[in-house]
């Protein structure tokens, strides 16, 4: 053969100068900064203007340290839901906040005295405050711009932050619409307290680890059992010298300095157990377990074994009175201990028996308040009893493992006593520790403000059959503040939708919200207690100059203010005390759609949804519900999201001790935020989630994929123009097939951003990105692009069939774009600059692409997917000879195919990129090198070439052209 002409001016290639390598952690700022330079936010918000709104109100994170891959997750998927929202039309604002008050950051700053080795409490208050704002204010600053540098967009100019002063003259009027309403009390209960940071917590503020406690069996001897049925028993036993003890168990040691009273279960057998010269109370089906835990102590030792000297229920009980171990101390121990029937006593573990410390229980101070027995507050709040307890006062703390052992004070005080039949120091369970400082907690009875969950309410705002009037009407005899909140979640959507269960049976058991906090840093409940009705102050003309102060100063007026002048001419200072304990940091946040959501856009508007770990089921999400429901009769929201927590890639908690913590800040610096967001929006973040090497290496994967998508779309459209565009009712089969997969992928995607859709898919972005990444992958570049690429290389450029292609890529490339641009904003617009270079404009600034629904055609998808699964076998039954290289592509490759495929007009040899298809001949599919000559420009093999290197009819006529 003689040498050909070199063909390939001739062919049409794409051109772009779209990079193929993303160099994201290079170009993300550059393209920030553009952002910022242009006002991107704010220009959106005054092309969004007056549309349908769509709030994401933001849950504040805390503002204490760099962010972490859980704030990642969170604030991406957050920014995924709003861009796609506004990509929908939508007036999506987006109000970034900060959490500014409470122990996580006055705990930094006690960390800081505690390193000078000073103590704080020394310090000003006003001092104090000031540090803890001026650390809060840091933090906020530079985790701002960590969130910007994902790519998150918002309102960075102008965040809400909980320490603002319009912001806690908020908080604190809602409160005092809960005072107003009768929704607040003081009063003593048990409550957890950190005896670490002194202060009460909240459920939210609580983890719970395992850990070895001591546990130990005390006797409790019953020395008047007079109307009981234990009667003729104590008083035989005593005239023949013996004693009756009522044997209690406990994990809590420290808590029998306080006991007050022993619970029974009414129902519950019981036995007296003869041993030596004693009896022991026990429940019958727990005497086994008992005795193997005295095993050869002094008790058993002394006696000839063991029998049962009387059997009966706990309801026998009744009217019997024991008395303490350390009775002969005197005083408060020299009470008598009445033991009282509780429905909550069980024989799961123990004895049967439980001791009473109203103190620290809160089983304990309902029944023993029931009983008239009250609280003496023996442990102080560092977790000492108080200097003047007649036993161990001044000693503790009482969450110390050495003070509660079994060699500690107190059992080696009981141990002298005779009162301990057994101790040991390797019980394992589960314990509620502070999530801040690790330390243990402790339930401790203190005076606290409350707001209750279980008082029924007159003149509280409800909404009417959960409708959710625009303004709640006020009705008599209202519900309690549980009924309300119960009502709220059924009229909220939940996604998932078994989240629903989770916050309902917390709202169904949770006890009083404990809202006070005996700390420095937040917002004062602003009170004013009589001194001698002990009721606090309602008046609306006080709680208004209250706010207005709050307002002009913040919280810290309420530390330096002139009381008798917010109080008026009205009342007397002296005749009131002035409330200083602090807010409950979840009232804060449980305020903000108050004074963002409202004050922004307006006093009945509330958030669409609400987006956090699920955690928040008894932090934020219920704070704010039954903040709301307090003061408005109704949810803040309409819909609630919950996401899982971040792990490493084996499925651990991250943690600097493991050394598995992945960092989202060097993620970026490496690799880039898209590849970040991808990670975030492919996974089934409804439950917990794994990101490591392995995991990132995916995303990237998948991120470059799409990348040269786009990067072949803008290629093959180098130089498109509007009149090149051709009519769909013109284009051949397999471009309107692709516009039919293209209108099935836009209903699905619009399923799963708009709640308009009535998808059950609703914000789940990992089906969202694996339909859209299988379309550009498995329909687009593997399929489509493969088909046509001969055309586009090869056809004239004014061949209807090529210009039916370019027509489709670019409406694909329009949609596309649009789709990808909340997954991944920074390289969406990288692309639409490349073929768009508006400096004025932004890819951000588009909505949903127009896609004609009347392209789907259920008959041609079911054609065509019948003529994919044969090309895919075709293409299988080829993969050996290719590998055996007896042909070195497909296009040198004859098939012979036993079944007639219905192609129609459709050349299938074309579709298949073969040579030639015979169908109906012989069996299966055949495979056999071509005899046909290669064209010098296409490359196909067609019957009409001379010789390898000459030109097919069609390529001859394009050079003639």
């Amino acid at each position: 053969m003689t040498d050909q002409p070199d063909y390939k001016s001739t062919v049409f290639l794409p051109v772009t100068d779209f990079p193929m390598k993303a160099g994201l952690a290079q170009k993300e700022p550059a393209i920030l900064a553009r952002w910022e330079a242009m006002d991107l936010y704010g220009k959106l918000r005054e092309r969004r203007k007056g549309r349908e709104r769509f709030i994401l109100h933001d849950g504040p994170p805390y503002a204490n340290g760099d962010i972490h891959m859980g704030h990642a997750m969170n604030k991406v998927l957050k920014d995924i839901i709003v861009r796609s929202q506004s990509l929908l039309g939508k007036d999506a604002p987006y109000v970034p906040g900060w959490d500014c008050h409470g122990l996580p950051i006055e705990w930094k700053i006690e960390e800081e005295y505690r390193k000078k080795k000073q103590n704080k409490d020394e310090v000003p208050a006003q001092e104090f405050r000031a540090q803890c704002r001026a650390y809060a204010d840091k933090w906020v600053g530079v985790q701002k711009e960590q969130f910007k540098r994902l790519g998150v967009m918002g309102d960075w100019d102008d965040p809400y932050l909980t320490m603002k002063f319009d912001a806690e003259a908020t908080i604190v009027g809602e409160l005092l619409k809960f005072a107003e309403s009768g929704q607040l009390y003081r009063g003593a209960k048990p409550v957890m307290w950190s005896p670490v940071e002194k202060t009460a917590l909240a459920e939210a503020e609580v983890e719970y680890e395992d850990i070895t406690s001591t546990q130990i069996d005390v006797a409790f001897e019953i020395v008047d059992a007079a109307d009981s049925g234990l009667q003729s028993w104590v008083t035989t036993a005593k005239a023949a010298g013996r004693s009756v003890y009522a044997l209690i168990w406990t994990t809590t040691p420290w808590t029998i300095p306080v006991n007050q009273a022993l619970a029974y279960g009414a129902d519950i057998d019981y036995v007296l157990v003869a041993i030596g010269n004693s009896y022991l109370l026990i429940a019958e089906n727990l005497v086994s377990a008992v005795l193997a835990r005295l095993g050869e102590s002094a008790w058993l030792s002394e006696g000839q074994g063991i029998s049962f000297a009387w059997t009966g229920k706990g309801s026998q009980l009744a009217g019997a009175v024991a008395r303490h171990p350390m009775h002969h101390l005197g005083g408060f121990f020299a009470k008598p201990r009445p033991l009282l029937a509780g429905d909550f006593v069980t024989t799961d573990a123990g004895t049967g028996l439980v001791h009473m410390a109203p103190d620290h229980g809160e089983d304990d101070f309902a029944l023993c308040k029931e009983n008239g027995i009250n609280p003496v507050f023996a442990v102080e709040g560092d977790g000492k009893y108080r200097p003047d307890w007649l036993w161990l006062g001044g000693q503790g703390s009482v969450i110390n493992p050495k003070f509660v052992s079994k060699d500690g004070p107190i059992c080696t005080d009981l141990r002298e006593a005779g009162a301990l039949l057994a101790a040991s120091d390797d019980f394992r369970h589960s314990y509620p520790h502070s999530w801040r400082s690790k330390a243990k907690i402790i339930f401790r009875c203190t005076p606290q403000w409350f707001i209750p969950m279980d008082r029924p309410q007159d003149g509280v705002p409800v909404d009417v059959d959960g409708s959710f009037l625009p303004t709640p009407i006020i009705v008599g005899n209202g519900p309690t503040l549980r009924d309300v909140a119960l009502d709220a979640i059924a009229h909220t959507r939940w996604v998932p939708e078994r989240s629903t269960n989770r916050i309902r049976s917390m709202v169904e058991g949770r006890p009083d919200w404990v809202i006070s906090r005996q700390r420095a840093w937040g917002v004062p409940i602003a009170l004013y207690v009589h001194r001698k009705s002990g009721e606090y102050l309602v008046d609306k003309a006080v709680n208004e100059r209250i706010v207005e102060a709050f307002r002009q100063g913040g919280a810290d007026a309420w530390f330096g203010a002139d009381h008798q002048a917010l109080l008026g001419s009205d009342y007397d200072l002296a005749d009131y005390e002035v409330v200083n304990d602090i807010l409950d940091v979840w009232f804060d946040s449980g305020s903000t759609h108050a004074f963002t959501v409202e004050a922004r856009y307006g006093e009945d508007v509330r958030a669409d949804l609400y987006l956090e770990g699920s955690d928040q089921h008894r932090g934020w999400f219920q704070s704010s519900l039954l903040e709301s429901c307090g003061t408005r009769g109704r949810a803040p929201y309409d819909a609630v999201l919950t996401h899982g927590f971040a792990l490493d890639g084996q499925g651990r908690k991250m943690s600097k001790s493991l050394g598995n913590v992945v960092d989202p800040l060097k993620i970026m610096a490496e690799s880039g935020a898209d590849i970040l967001r991808v990670w975030v929006a492919s996974t089934d973040y409804f439950d917990d989630v794994r990101i490591g090497k392995e995991v990132l290496a995916g995303s990237s994967d998948a991120y470059r994929k799409l990348r040269n998508t786009f990067r072949y779309l803008l290629g093959a459209l180098s130089d498109f123009s509007e009149e090149e565009k051709i009519p769909v009712g013109e284009m051949p089969e397999l471009e309107r097939y692709m516009l039919h997969l293209l209108a099935k992928l836009d209903e699905e995607l619009r399923g799963i951003v708009d709640r308009k859709a009535g998808s059950e898919n609703w914000l789940e972005f990992s089906r969202y990105t694996r339909a859209l990444m299988d379309f550009a992958n498995s329909d687009l570049s593997a399929f489509f692009f493969d088909i046509r690429k001969d055309c586009l290389y090869c056809d004239a450029k004014s061949d209807p069939r090529r210009r039916a292609y370019r027509t489709v890529l670019d409406t694909l490339f329009h949609a596309l774009v649009r789709y990808a641009a909340p997954i991944i904003p920074f390289t969406a617009e990288e692309v639409w600059q490349s073929r768009f270079p508006d400096e004025a404009e932004s890819v951000h600034f588009l909505e949903w692409p127009e896609v004609d629904g009347h392209w789907a055609n259920h008959g041609l998808g079911e054609k065509w997917a019948e003529i994919r699964d044969q090309r895919d076998q075709v293409n299988e039954a080829i993969e050996p000879l290719r590998r055996e290289k007896i042909v070195r592509s497909s296009l040198e490759a004859d098939v012979m195919m036993g079944e007639r495929v219905p192609v129609g007009d459709v050349d299938f040899a074309e579709v298949a990129i073969v040579a030639r298809v015979d169908m109906g001949v012989g069996d299966g599919i055949v495979v056999n090198p071509s005899e046909w000559h290669k064209c010098g420009r296409c490359w196909r093999l067609l019957p009409e070439v001379e010789e390898d290197g000459a030109l097919c009819n069609r390529c001859d006529e394009v050079l003639k052209a």
